[in-house]
């Protein structure tokens, strides 16, 4: 597996998440001390998806969160390039298929919003990512991204950075047969840009009315913006 910091080769990435498709929910609702299903909530409630909308959850994994952002009546698809996470959450009755968020197999003006949880950083190329996407979604069309972030709070930035790729690396050697997997989640989080870096990426690819909000003091931040009209 590439390092985080390095270029991140989409096949790699795909078999990564292959082989740990299996017990990766359970996973990451211990690594995040299952703060996981509360970020999700909000996130659905800032994606506001309505009866009668089509929304694109992206690298939705195994389609828990396309569960919760259906909850409204919107019809959600699950779209992921892990064919092994899909699998993995076929059970959950949601539309599902196969897809590269850097060519996307949908065409223009396809979806009212589409949105990505905890996933954005895997991506090769995340301002082309974000461009390809703003090309699927209606003029007027939101996009919705909960992701890691920077914490706000020095000494809580402190504890995150120093113990983050630890409690990953533990977690990959008890639970995973895919270790490398967790310690290159921890290298994608501590590379990641801070919220601000992340707002000026999604402006820059056409997006507009950026902003985000900080959840657990900022180990996850939303970021909502529009195509525009």
């Amino acid at each position: 597996m590439s390092r985080a910091s390095l270029d991140k080769d989409p096949h790699e990435v795909a078999a990564m998440f292959d082989d740990v498709a299996d017990g990766y929910d359970r996973a990451n609702s211990f690594m995040t001390f299952g703060f996981d299903r509360r970020w999700r909530t909000i996130t659905g409630r800032v994606l506001d998806a309505k009866r009668g909308e089509k929304v694109l959850d992206l690298a939705a994994g195994t389609g828990v969160s396309t569960v919760e952002y259906a909850r409204n009546g919107a019809w959600c698809l699950a779209a992921d390039f892990s064919v092994g996470m899909l699998k993995a959450g076929k059970h959950r009755g949601v539309p599902m298929v196969a897809a590269d968020a850097m060519k996307l197999p949908f065409a223009d003006d396809s979806f009212d919003a589409v949105t990505i949880s905890l996933a954005l950083r895997n991506f090769v190329d995340t301002k082309a990512a974000l461009t390809e996407i703003a090309r699927v979604v209606k003029p007027g069309g939101r996009l919705v991204i909960c992701e890691v972030s920077t914490p706000t709070f020095p000494p809580i930035r402190f504890l995150h950075r120093k113990f983050i790729a630890k409690l990953l690396t533990w977690v990959g050697a008890r639970t995973s047969s895919n270790p490398e997997a967790y310690s290159y989640l921890a290298e994608s989080m501590l590379a990641w840009p801070d919220q601000r870096t992340l707002g000026e990426i999604i402006a820059s690819a056409g997006w507009t009315e950026v902003e985000w909000l900080n959840l657990t003091f900022g180990v996850v931040a939303i970021h909502r913006a529009k195509k525009p009209a």
